[in-house]
């Protein structure tokens, strides 16, 4: 990015500071959705999820016993309350007991098993609906592809959205929202835009929160032309956007180094009497930081904390990333202690930045010790924490204490991932140890991991140039075969 304006900009930027609220991914939870179906509200409150199984039980011991509708409302507040499998538990006795289960309930369960990541299990429930002779609804489609959209089998939500359609179900709001998440989260703009669309042509009148994940999603993908199109088009239809929808516009600004256009969009927030919330400022932190301006960075900070508003985690974690790759080692650890006093604990983030820090000055017993203090400190390693430890001892030649550490999550977790073994293959290639190398790709390959293109790139490059022309042609070979190399992948 360009340089953002100075610091003197910062006040003309910042007004009171006002109650807004966030752009959520959905405007209501599914088992919200579900209550307004038709569903009447009787054992919506409890104290305690005790006191729901205790009445639960109390229902399911009377004789003759009540009607499924009565079970559902008890059944639905204690979904609310995420007790997802005891819910799965509750539905199994309500089998065994030979109560019959009708739409919403089995909606329900649906649900219960999306929420679990079982979206599995919620299709065998459709299933067993059809077997039955219950007929799916909306809210049934709807929980199904909303489990489908978490458990990020995008194009499967949108097959099942498709063939609802084709079937002569009428999807409501929520469920075209469900499957423009979707769409967002597969990076398909072009389709997410032509949904947007589609929705308006069969009636339905696309919401602050419709627009604002499509505007996401065009702005992480670079397409900030199209974003600001579509928020000039929200403006245009009479809806005022969110903080929300203003910050992903700001980053990916920021991103794109348009800093006029940041300095623009500031300035009508601000006449739109919408505050600068601590995702704003964190973005225009990071984008000074990543310029290498960290004291114009820190002027924003004290320009927050003048507008009442104190830096979160991770607002924070970009100071001290920023201190570090500059090798300013004593000032992230201010940095940490300020959290500290703030009442903010580092977390996975922050121990992982210092300990990359450490490893770009070729420090790694001091990354080492950072590490292990994480640890102690109840801060599990992430598999990021881990691979940024495996470069570091193979850019410093210490590859068998890689292997060491490699050896452990092996044992313990986290799961290796292709950066895990591209970066160690790399190191050994590079130590001349073709076998350890290739053994590697071995455990790769039983572990279900399909090489990346740059791992594909690692492996042909160190077999030859250690030498192994012939073994390199053949795994060239097969590499294309099984279509994991893309044209021009090698120059």
């Amino acid at each position: 990015m360009g340089k953002l304006p100075s610091s003197s900009f910062l006040p003309s930027i910042v007004n009171a500071v006002r109650h807004f609220s966030s752009l959520s991914s959905s405007a209501y939870t599914i088992a919200t959705h579900m209550s307004v179906k038709g569903i009447p509200k009787r054992h919506d409150r409890f104290d305690h999820v005790d006191d729901a199984l205790a009445l639960f039980n109390k229902m399911i011991q009377k004789y003759p016993k009540p009607s499924i509708v009565e079970f559902t409302k008890l059944l639905a507040p204690i979904v609310r309350m995420k007790r997802y499998s005891l819910v799965v538990s509750m539905c199994s006795r309500l089998e065994l007991s030979g109560v019959s289960h009708n739409v919403y309930s089995f909606s329900i369960l649906v649900n219960c098993f999306g929420q679990l990541g079982r979206i599995d299990f919620g299709l065998s429930v459709l299933g067993k609906m059809l077997k039955f002779g219950v007929e799916p609804d909306v809210v049934t489609f709807s929980t199904l592809i909303n489990g489908l959209v978490k458990g990020s089998k995008f194009s499967l939500a949108v097959s099942l959205f498709d063939e609802m359609v084709e079937k002569g179900y009428q999807p409501d709001l929520f469920t075209y929202n469900i499957i423009l998440n979707g769409l967002s989260k597969m990076g398909d703009t072009g389709r997410a835009v032509r949904f947007l669309g589609l929705m308006e042509e069969r009636g339905f009148k696309p919401d602050v929160v419709a627009y604002g994940t499509v505007i996401d999603c065009l702005c992480k993908n670079g397409l900030l032309k199209e974003a600001l199109h579509l928020f000039s088009k929200l403006k245009v239809k009479g809806n005022r956007p969110h903080i929300a929808i203003y910050n992903c516009l700001v980053h990916g600004m920021c991103n794109l180094g348009q800093q006029k256009e940041v300095r623009r969009l500031l300035n009508e927030m601000m006449d739109s009497n919408i505050s600068l919330n601590v995702i704003t400022y964190s973005i225009l932190i990071n984008a000074y930081c990543k310029e290498g301006m960290i004291l114009e960075a820190i002027d924003i900070v004290h320009t927050m904390r003048k507008q009442g508003m104190e830096p979160n985690v991770v607002t924070y974690n970009i100071l001290v990333d920023a201190y570090c790759k500059e090798g300013m080692f004593s000032k992230a650890e201010d940095i940490v202690e300020m959290m500290r006093k703030q009442g903010i604990k580092p977390d996975v983030v922050t121990y992982t930045a210092l300990i990359e820090g450490h490893c770009l000055q070729n420090k790694m017993d001091k990354a080492l010790g950072v590490f292990q203090l994480m640890t102690k400190e109840g801060c599990a390693p992430n598999i990021w924490s881990y691979n940024v430890m495996f470069n570091g001892y193979c850019k410093a030649k210490r590859i068998d204490e890689a292997m060491e550490l490699f050896n452990e999550i092996s044992r313990i977790g986290p799961t290796p991932d292709n950066v895990t073994y591209s970066t160690l293959m790399q190191g050994m290639f590079q130590l001349g140890r073709v076998t350890i190398a290739c053994k590697l790709l071995g455990k790769m390959l039983a572990s279900g991991l399909v090489p990346s293109q740059v791992t594909c790139v690692i492996l042909l490059d160190g077999l030859c140039k250690t030498g192994h022309i012939e073994e390199a042609k053949e795994l060239f070979h097969k590499l294309s075969v099984e279509g994991l190399l893309q044209p021009n992948t090698i120059d």
